[in-house]
């Protein structure tokens, strides 16, 4: 669990002139613009830990907003979908205000992964409850979402984030890296390996478009083992899930009737995690991540780690031929 606040940090643009191995060449193109949704779009669902019923709003935000959610059901602050709000990283990403515990939204990665492949810059997130609805337990309904809503741009240059130098957190055998980019957008390498036979070692890579986040990535369901489900119920989590919306794994068994979407599914669910997670950088990023049996607080900390050193980053506009809208 990673429940430590920083302050909010401020992005500053870069220096004229980066110099050392890591410097990037500077290429002259046009830049790329931001993105919001062309109209308000709801829905309602069931939160996967709570079981509530809960109306899930996406309303069109202005160029610089950024993805900001906030609890329509309670009086309380805006919360930036940013790493420095993340309060709580267990099964799930959750952002919270320091000032006020009540205030907290859990379950924010499916969705923040949608905003990401899909090349949303700008949005204001409405939810009646503590955590997001869970839908089928992938990105696919949100990604089914903003699609119904469309998509328009806006008239503020795109920026991205450049990863300058390699960043590692590691805990308990598992890590997380990310270093300089060896494409022009987010590369993404990962592994895990499990003891259950269903699961065992997998493998996978992409560099993140929205063609491979649709294709790819976003109909891959979360997924838990069978002898966890009582020790969550205990603990008060899972109380909304079921086979509709999480693989169920026993063993050499896959309990859900219908079996997986594909042979790789867990591995392909982790990978769509980490693109949501990594969002929460505030802005899309150049770089190449690396994970290893990595998860929730190891992709938070590698953000911390990452904007804690000056040196491994800098903050620039994206042109047209880098930028998700584009491809």
């Amino acid at each position: 669990m990673d429940s430590l606040l920083m302050e909010p940090i401020t992005y500053s643009a870069p220096p004229e002139s980066v110099t050392g191995p890591a410097a990037l060449p500077s290429v002259p193109r046009s830049p790329a613009v931001q993105h919001t949704l062309h109209h308000t779009i709801s829905c309602v669902g069931t939160g996967l830990h709570t079981g509530a019923c809960i109306t899930l709003t996406l309303q069109p935000a202005p160029a610089g907003h950024g993805v900001v959610f906030k609890r329509s059901d309670l009086n309380a602050a805006f919360l930036p979908a940013r790493f420095d709000y993340v309060v709580d990283t267990r099964l799930s990403t959750v952002l919270g205000d320091p000032t006020n515990p009540a205030n907290r939204i859990a379950t924010i990665e499916h969705l923040m992964a949608a905003l990401n492949g899909c090349g949303i810059d700008n949005v204001l997130v409405l939810v009646d409850g503590p955590e997001i609805p869970v839908f089928d337990g992938s990105a696919a309904d949100f990604v089914f979402l903003m699609d119904c809503a469309g998509r328009v741009a806006q008239d503020a240059v795109r920026h991205r984030i450049d990863v300058l130098r390699p960043v590692r957190v590691e805990q308990n055998g598992a890590f997380v890296e990310l270093s300089p980019a060896p494409v022009q957008s987010l590369h993404l390498d990962m592994s895990i390996d499990f003891p259950a036979e269903a699961i065992g070692k997998q493998t996978f890579s992409t560099e993140l478009t929205p063609a491979t986040f649709r294709r790819d990535l976003a109909r891959n369901r979360t997924f838990t083992l069978r002898q966890e489900i009582e020790a969550l119920h205990k603990a008060g989590l899972a109380r909304g899930g079921s086979l509709e919306n999480a693989i169920v794994v026993d063993g050499a068994e896959i309990l859900n009737p219908s079996g997986l979407r594909c042979p790789d599914e867990f591995i392909r669910h982790k990978v769509m995690d980490a693109v949501g997670d990594l969002y929460l950088a505030g802005a899309p990023l150049r770089a190449r991540f690396t994970g290893h049996r990595s998860g929730h607080c190891l992709n938070n900390k590698v953000l911390r780690a990452l904007f804690a050193d000056p040196s491994a980053w800098r903050y620039v506009p994206a042109h047209a031929g880098f930028s998700l809208a584009a491809a």
